[in-house]
């Protein structure tokens, strides 16, 4: 059986990652802060093999204890999905140093420290696929979350330097950058009242959010080396077109 590792299991593009690996045979351990009691619920009727670890995977303890349950439990690993992150928006000027680096610890080192335990593992075995997802928020600035796209300018950066380092090793390391998802951070980020769905249905070419499905297969294209055994250092943007499209808002709209 393969094995996948998804963290940030428990709601969002996490769960349906979880979801979409278990229908593809994968065994999982999922991660979260809270309880991922629906996400396993849902992946068990896969019929796959599914474990929990739950804490701040920010801790580098919290880190190793998963790097003792996979290596009990199944002895290998074959794919590390590092989705799990936080938002933050607020105008740069008004920032303040913890807030910014708590951003960085659980978008940027947390992936780091999962990418360095479990990567040793599948350096063992030379072969794995290491999964960043990252955001448009990695390729372009948006304004008031300077935070949040510093930790996913850096992710991409790390992604590139791990496939550089690894590739030849025969673990790969890609991100896919999800333009905006309608999950439980984007219902959360819009409570504060700084955009709506129709921005973003407004700037996208093709009209609508991403779903979590849509990003869960760009996961997985990533994540099998029989669909992309030569990809390796890449950061696809799963993003209805959102990077490319330089049209004024006027022009934009005549074309829909």
């Amino acid at each position: 059986m393969k094995i996948a590792i998804v963290t940030g299991a428990a709601q969002g593009i996490g769960r349906k990652a979880a979801e979409v690996l278990a229908a593809a045979g994968y065994g999982l351990l999922l991660m979260d802060l809270q309880a991922c009691t629906a996400t396993v619920e849902a992946v068990k009727k896969a019929g796959v093999e599914v474990e929990e670890v739950l804490g701040d995977i920010s801790d580098e303890a919290v880190v190793k204890r998963a790097v003792e349950v996979a290596r009990s439990r199944w002895g290998r690993l074959d794919v590390l999905v590092n989705n799990a992150g936080i938002s933050f928006i607020a105008p740069a000027e008004t920032v303040e140093g913890e807030a910014f680096l708590r951003v960085l610890k659980v978008n940027l080192l947390a992936p780091f420290l999962l990418a360095k335990a479990f990567g040793a593992m599948m350096l063992e075995q030379r072969s794995g696929s290491i999964v960043n997802v990252a955001s448009i928020a990695g390729l372009v600035g948006i304004a008031d979350r300077s935070a949040y796209n510093a930790s996913k300018h850096g992710l991409i950066g790390l992604t590139r330097t791990l496939a550089a380092e690894w590739g030849g090793r025969g673990v790969r390391c890609n991100a896919v950058c999800p333009g905006w998802v309608k999950t439980e951070m984007d219902i959360a980020d819009q409570v504060g009242g700084g955009y709506n769905d129709a921005d973003i249905e407004g700037v996208n070419p093709m009209g609508r959010f991403a779903s979590p499905e849509d990003i869960a297969q760009a996961i997985l294209f990533l994540a099998e080396p029989e669909r992309s055994g030569f990809v390796n250092g890449q950061a696809l943007a799963v993003d209805g077109g959102w990077t490319v499209d330089g049209s004024w808002q006027s022009l934009r709209m005549r074309k829909r």
